[in-house]
């Protein structure tokens, strides 16, 4: 009895250090996202397929459920209690599986996705003269960036058939010479190069969740176990 509740105490500690370190990570993944979405505010009227909005909206979701999650593998280590046990470990199985497939799907059909994303840009630059907020984050996104169009400058005449931005020009000259750069990849390019090191802080977070599951699963057993001692 004494063996296995020593093992019981040793699952237990272990565990409650695991989860406080997955929670941690989840508020750090929810910091990223609210920094990420004061940061892109400019551009918010947007469609919700543009990487950075996307992206901010993708963290603060993951790091709200990390953190939940978390506490509760927290508050189950602490009370021993088996159903809480049970539902941290049903709940994290489940968003280890839901991250799995989410980065099978954006590694299978990046493309697709990418294509999705600049059709619904196009889109919403026909409503760039009648949407005031929509006006407003272009023009942000382009002096910012200093790009012009999706894909070219060319994007602008093609969708609206007007003449180009203001926000499109390298200068305040009366001969406008228009940005070459494309926004949407370089809105791409600027996240990459923003994300790089919360990505590396996500597979930290992905190992955690494998060792958690572990240590639920066995602090489970070891109560189980406890359990028909007693008896």
């Amino acid at each position: 009895m004494s063996v296995s509740r020593g093992c019981l105490c040793c699952v237990k500690y272990l565990m409650f250090i695991f989860n406080l370190i997955f929670w941690l990570g989840g508020c750090g993944l929810f910091g990223v996202g609210v920094w990420l979405a004061f940061t892109q505010s400019e551009f918010s009227s947007l469609p919700l397929s543009f990487p950075s909005l996307s992206a901010a909206n993708l963290l603060l979701v993951a790091g709200g459920v990390t953190m939940v999650t978390g506490f509760l593998g927290c508050l189950g280590a602490l009370k021993e209690q088996k159903c809480l046990l049970m539902t941290f470990f049903v709940i994290l199985l489940f968003l280890v599986l839901i991250e799995l497939a989410l980065i099978l799907v954006l590694s299978v059909y990046h493309e697709e996705l990418d294509k999705k994303a600049k059709d619904d840009l196009r889109k919403g630059m026909k409503n760039y003269n009648t949407n005031k907020g929509l006006k407003k984050s272009w023009d942000n996104m382009q002096r910012i960036f200093k790009c012009c169009g999706v894909s070219n400058h060319t994007d602008w005449h093609n969708e609206t058939s007007s003449k180009k931005p203001d926000s499109c020009c390298r200068d305040n000259s009366e001969s406008c010479h228009y940005w070459e750069e494309p926004c949407y990849e370089k809105a791409k390019d600027w996240l990459l190069a923003n994300i790089t090191s919360v990505l590396g802080f996500g597979v930290c977070i992905g190992v955690v969740q494998i060792l958690a599951l572990v240590f639920s699963m066995l602090m489970y057993c070891q109560i189980v176990r406890a359990e028909k001692y007693m008896d």
